[in-house]
């Protein structure tokens, strides 16, 4: 009753729904451990960065050390604002950016934020599928693992529990493996979700703060 052995001499049905369970588990908790490391990155990047914001006095010195937490959300989102002001001044250096002419910048950071979101819920998807489809994919081994045991001891002819544990065992197997790949996926997705709101929230926070300057600097 050796696990390893059980899932060896399971049915070919049985161990092509194991494989598909490890191919997710697989790559799931490869994306748990790499989606782990980009946010946590993005939010201690993001907190030295906004130190350095808040502290410089002009938005030059800002850019250039910018380019030193390229792992932080905020930074893509100065990029593409200072980038539009830049673009904004010398366009006209006889007539600087006013409030009308600043709403392209709220654009322009507005574009940034959304293709920022999307590289954060980058892969998430796939956490999602694996989280809700694993135990279906599990279940329906199991299910064809205790019909073949049922076939089994009409072949045999006999019920004893020499005959049915084997079979009863490798099938309950597939629902042990979709579990073991779902429940992982679904508490990072969860996980994930909700420090993905909070960056989003940082950037919505950046974008009005970086908005006041700009009319500070700029509006009339």
């Amino acid at each position: 009753m050796n696990i390893i052995n059980l899932m060896l001499e399971a049915s070919q049905v049985v161990q092509l729904v194991l494989l598909i369970l490890m191919f997710f588990s697989v790559f799931s908790w490869a994306i748990i451990f790499y989606k782990r490391r980009t946010i946590r990155a993005a939010f201690s990047q993001s907190e030295r960065f906004l130190r350095t914001f808040r502290k410089s006095k002009n938005l030059s010195e800002v850019n250039e050390a910018a380019r030193r937490y390229q792992g932080s959300p905020l930074v893509s989102l100065f990029q593409a604002g200072f980038k539009e002001l830049t673009h904004l001044s010398k366009s006209n250096p006889q007539n600087p950016p006013n409030a009308n002419r600043l709403e392209s910048l709220s654009r322009v950071l507005t574009k940034a934020s959304n293709a920022e979101v999307s590289r954060l819920e980058k892969k998430m998807g796939f956490l999602a599928t694996t989280g809700s489809v694993t135990p279906f994919i599990g279940l329906f081994g199991t299910v064809w693992g205790i019909m073949d045991a049922f076939l089994k001891i009409g072949i045999v002819r006999s019920a004893s529990l020499m005959t049915v544990a084997p079979g009863i065992a490798e099938a309950l197997i597939a629902t042990a493996v979709g579990l073991f790949a779902a429940i992982p996926a679904v508490i990072a997705y969860n996980h994930f979700l909700h420090r993905i709101k909070d960056l989003i929230t940082e950037m919505e926070d950046f974008t009005l703060e970086f908005l006041n300057i700009a009319d500070r600097l700029y509006g009339t």
